[in-house]
């Protein structure tokens, strides 16, 4: 005959009669871990990033053209318009100097932006 359910529904008896079964094939899977953090609000935590190889899409490539022919100016990328905070060090710069507006800088994207002769201002 079937009993329907002879050791209870679901994960009844985890931690009494299924002990075994819980401990032997789900290790740790009872407990807490880490700090609880109350009220948590996501805007604190809001920084969307950018890297360096991707900083001239935000002009496009034919105002990148246009700004190398005239040496003297360099464009002014302001990110905070872009919704971007961030500005991480991955990727190769165009030998082209350019102002760059942004929340935060990491040091290795201000290192690679002054090699190419441009300029980091963090913005509030």
């Amino acid at each position: 005959k079937h009993r329907k359910h002879p050791a209870g529904r679901g994960n009844a008896g985890g931690q009494h009669h299924n002990r075994i079964n819980m401990d032997k094939y789900h290790p740790g899977y009872f407990g807490k871990v880490g700090m609880r953090h109350f009220h948590k609000q996501k805007n604190h935590y809001h920084c969307p990033i950018i890297n360096l190889d991707k900083l001239w899409t935000l002009l496009g490539e034919d105002k990148r053209l246009e700004c190398a022919k005239d040496a003297g100016k360099a464009p002014v990328i302001d990110l905070t318009d872009h919704g971007i905070f961030k500005l991480l060090g991955k990727g190769q710069l165009p030998k082209q100097p350019v102002v760059v507006k942004a929340r935060f800088i990491s040091k290795l994207a201000e290192k690679k932006i002054k090699e190419v002769g441009g300029a980091c201002i963090l913005v509030a």
